[in-house]
């Protein structure tokens, strides 16, 4: 089992199992994944359909002027007369082919087939191009309008066609991003409550040896990084990708030399992601170790503020905080540098890609071997086509972020630190209390032991005492019956049989636990006495409370037994969360009851309330106390003293003060201490 204190020392590199592992998760929402892809598909082709539409307009209609024209010297069907001929758009037979130029600010009409690719000179009323001299007209507005009407009516077409594609890439990137983060969100949600599940069934020992604030990391900011990696990285790497293919396949439809100048690039682009890939990986790594140290710094020192208070040592818990607070700074700033290098450096290959495309573009537009509209869908391209790379990159980025997290993840889903519950375990059992331990053996770790060979039989409704000093093995005996551990050695049985035979939840369903540090959860006291339990009516808890004297003091709270509770119950004594607690031992009316130091730190008057309580919800089942003051177990029916790990005597309080053995020397010492 991986110890998460020593986190810092998980360094797997990049692993396929774990983008599989992942991507499991999102098998049941695959069908929403696959239209999401679908319509990445539709959106990137109607992108890439626009630049072309607006290159079209550019070179066949507002440059439309260039095409062919037919002079005739007698009317035609949609010509127009200018001069003295009659004109119309197309090379058209039975006429004389004309062309229109564009010069300084105005048009005209010309006599004869102009090479607009080739350089002209225009002379008053005529135009030299290569030795040959062509007449001309000025053409005055109306004119012109008659004879560009195509060419209107085309761009106002192809403005509505562009107008279209937009409002539907709009629609589509609508139902792509809800539909993504939708899933996305599912698919968190799925794993967070496997994870918090399997962390619900790890064994006491797992938290013994991790600190909440790492676990609490794992289930927020970890699980966080996931959904980014499912909404931001997953599906829009095929929009990036289908993107990229589809300028390169319209760059190289369009002009295949200007096209090799953006396509050279790709092989540096790669070469750099891979070494940004490697360092970026390390330091996504380093911080996520970081953070969560943080956090378990801050749940550690929030949660034990009043200790810090009590024995000053707010200095001293802030200079700790503050060196873990600077090694995240400096893995931060370490992840930040290392990206902040990989962008400006694609910036600087996207300039230069530009300029080399503008310089031979450009020079290709002016000799007429290339149309002013295929340089400008070049230019646009080329920016779209640097687009999806910085996308890419900063996915890679976030990518990098969920695979170290995704190695924390699932190094926690696969700690198998949990006590093994029979498929087949006895159910239904009604439980009559008798309880035995044969030959015990038990350790925390490895083989210090904890009991040693510790054999006690407890008959049906026995109240049994355990005491001894700090360490004996009190409080471990009582977490063993629950099964919160398991043993090394020996048997454990209730009714004659061995509790690793029970079904594990009706095994604790019917053992109720009252500890010396009552938590109580965020809610009312209600909620708090039945534990969600909606077998327990308000009429119960309201009953339970009376029985065990907590209505005493819930009766005079302005809200009662709906008065909100803090996380902890740090708005109540710990003698009346004493009493909440045993109310809620009692209205789940188990038939063994353990007590460990329920009564310790308790006023004189709240004790007198507890003690009898004790007296009520002791009676008729099976009762184990573990109790330093030993005034408060002289009516037991049994006193088993522990030493060490071992039993070293068991009686009656009289039988053992009579054998003036330990229980004597411990029940001596505290009456000193009275006196």
């Amino acid at each position: 089992m991986e110890n998460f204190q020593e986190e810092d020392t998980i360094v797997k590199g990049y692993d396929s199992k774990l983008m599989k592992r992942l991507i499991r998760f999102a098998k049941p929402y695959m069908k929403y994944i696959v239209l999401v892809i679908i319509i990445m598909l539709t959106a990137t082709l109607l992108d890439i359909s626009r630049t072309l539409i607006v290159k079209n307009t550019i070179d066949d209609d507002i440059n439309g002027y260039r095409t062919d024209y037919t002079l005739f010297t007698s009317k035609q069907d949609g010509s127009i007369k200018v001069d003295n001929v009659y004109v119309k758009k197309g090379k058209l037979e039975n006429g004389t082919l004309g062309s229109i130029i564009y010069y300084n600010n105005d048009y005209y009409l010309v006599w004869g087939k102009i090479n607009h690719d080739k350089p002209y000179d225009v002379k008053s009323n005529e135009v030299l191009q290569e030795g040959a001299k062509y007449k001309i007209v000025k053409l005055n507005p109306s004119e012109l309008k008659v004879l560009r009407k195509d060419d209107a009516n085309a761009i106002i077409k192809n403005t509505f066609l562009i107008l279209a594609i937009c409002l539907s890439i709009f629609v589509l990137n609508y139902i792509q991003v809800y539909l993504l983060n939708y899933t996305g969100q599912k698919i968190v949600f799925n794993i967070r409550e496997q994870l918090f599940k399997h962390v619900e069934h790890l064994s006491l020992s797992f938290f013994d040896k991790n600190p909440v604030g790492r676990l609490v990391t794992r289930l927020t900011n970890d699980i966080e990084s996931i959904n980014e990696m499912y909404t931001d990285v997953l599906v829009n790497l095929f929009k990036d990708l289908f993107l990229i293919t589809f300028i390169i396949i319209a760059m190289f439809m369009l002009d295949r030399k200007l096209a090799m100048i953006t396509v050279c690039v790709i092989p540096i682009i790669i070469v750099l992601s891979l070494i940004f890939k490697k360092y970026d990986r390390e330091a996504y790594r380093d911080v996520k170790v970081k953070i969560a140290k943080i956090n378990s710094s801050l749940s550690e020192n929030i949660s034990g503020m009043k200790t810090v208070e009590i024995f000053h040592k707010e200095d001293k818990k802030f200079k700790e905080f503050d060196g873990i607070n600077k090694d995240y700074y400096k893995a931060t700033t370490k992840q930040i540098t290392v990206y902040a290098i990989f962008r400006p450096i694609i910036d600087l290959i996207a300039a230069l890609s530009l300029s080399a495309l503008l310089w031979f573009g450009g020079k290709n537009v002016l000799s007429g071997s290339l149309t002013f509209g295929v340089l400008f869908a070049f230019v646009t391209y080329m920016t779209e086509f640097f687009q999806p790379i910085y996308d890419l990159s900063e996915k890679y980025d976030i990518l990098q972020s969920a695979m170290a997290s995704s190695e924390r993840i699932f190094a926690l889903l696969d700690t198998d630190e949990t006590i093994e519950n029979k498929p087949d375990g006895i159910k239904n059992h009604k439980f009559k209390g008798e309880i035995e331990f044969k030959n015990v053996w038990f350790a925390y770790t490895g083989e210090e032991w904890v009991l040693k060979d510790v054999s006690f039989k407890i008959k049906p409704g026995e109240k049994v005492a355990f005491v001894g000093a700090t360490g004996a093995g009190k409080t471990s005996i009582i977490s063993l019956i629950s099964r919160f551990y398991e043993i090394q050695k020996g048997e454990i049985l209730i009714d004659g049989i061995n509790i690793k035979d029970y079904d594990l939840y009706e095994l604790r369903k019917n053992i109720a636990t009252v500890l010396q540090d009552v938590f109580l959860f965020t809610g009312d006291i209600k909620n708090n006495v039945r534990l969600g339990n909606s077998d327990i009516s308000d009429e119960d808890v309201v009953r339970a409370c009376k029985y065990v004297n907590a209505d005493k003091f819930i009766e005079k709270l302005p809200d009662k037994y709906d008065t909100y509770v803090n996380e902890g119950g740090t708005t109540f004594s710990q003698g009346e969360r004493q009493l909440i607690a045993f109310a809620r031992a009692i209205s789940f009316n188990p038939p063994i009851l353990v007590l460990d130091e329920a009564t310790s730190n308790i006023d004189t008057e709240t004790e007198s309330l507890i003690q009898d309580a004790l007296k009520k919800i002791t009676q008729n089942r099976t009762t184990i106390v573990v109790a330093h003051r030993l005034s408060t177990i002289k009516n037991c029916d049994n006193i088993i003293v522990m030493h060490k790990g071992r039993i070293r005597e068991t009686g009656t309080h009289e039988e053992l003060l009579k054998k003036q053995g330990y229980y004597y020397n411990l029940y001596q010492l505290q009456y000193k201490d009275m006196e």
